[in-house]
């Protein structure tokens, strides 16, 4: 494959089957095939410990062991895109991202093995009972600093977050696209870039999904972000649809 990898036992089950581990074209990601099947995964910052009862598949290459993690599509909307084909997901090994709607955690962990011991994320989620699975994970991931505050006060972590290169938003609430707004304005740095899965129903259940995207992206527009591309991410999610554009793009 297009380097990378190397083979490996792939750990339990698949009966001794061969597993290789390609590069994904984003960089820090990366494919498990075995046999027919086709695995999205990342490379694990914490070997031997599973964040939320994924799969691992351990390979070894020229005699060390490297551990990944499945990444499942249906549990983490940065994964459909991925696997939906979105062109560029910004999030890459280095970089400084602040993620508003971190929930427990489970796709911030893969995010923190993609952007790895040199990047940063900053995990914001206000339900203190998701906060404290986040927490926890935090805790063996040092890379992830999580914050239990309200997206819609940027002003409560200013002190904690510094300047990022992406904001991803999974926040399921009317007003995603301001609260998106309001954290770039913050901590976005100019031509840096936005990622924001929005979930039709949230914002208007009585419009059509498709009405409801192209409502939100103009209001991206008035905001100094600008869409780049927007895909849905069937069959993963139904009426979810992932946006993704550059901050504050360099006047022509």
């Amino acid at each position: 494959g297009r380097g990378g990898g190397g083979r490996g036992g792939g750990g339990r089950g698949g009966g001794g089957k061969q597993v290789v581990v390609e590069k994904h074209r984003h960089e820090g990601i990366f494919v498990a095939k075995k046999g027919k099947e086709d695995l999205l995964v990342t490379k694990s910052l914490v070997p031997g410990e599973a964040v939320y009862g994924e799969k691992k598949i351990a390979v070894e290459n020229d005699g060390i062991k490297i551990e990944y993690r499945v990444w499942n599509p249906f549990r983490s909307k940065i994964a459909a895109a991925i696997l939906g084909g979105v062109e560029e997901i910004h999030i890459k090994p280095g970089s400084k991202v602040l993620y508003l709607g971190a929930a427990s955690g489970t796709t911030v962990s893969h995010v923190a093995d993609i952007v790895g011991p040199e990047g940063l994320v900053y995990a914001v989620e206000f339900s203190h009972r998701s906060g404290r699975d986040l927490i926890n994970m935090a805790k063996k991931r040092t890379n992830v600093i999580p914050i239990i505050e309200d997206a819609r006060h940027p002003h409560k972590y200013r002190m904690l977050v510094g300047m990022v290169d992406v904001v991803f938003a999974d926040v399921a609430q009317p007003d995603q696209t301001r609260i998106v707004a309001l954290n770039s304005h913050n901590f976005l740095k100019n031509e840096g870039h936005f990622v924001i899965s929005i979930k039709a129903s949230c914002i208007d259940s009585t419009a059509a999904p498709a009405a409801v995207f192209a409502a939100e992206v103009e209001k991206m527009r008035g905001e100094n972000m600008k869409p780049q591309e927007q895909l849905t991410l069937e069959p993963y999610e139904r009426d979810h649809a992932v946006v993704v554009g550059i901050y504050r793009p360099p006047k022509k």
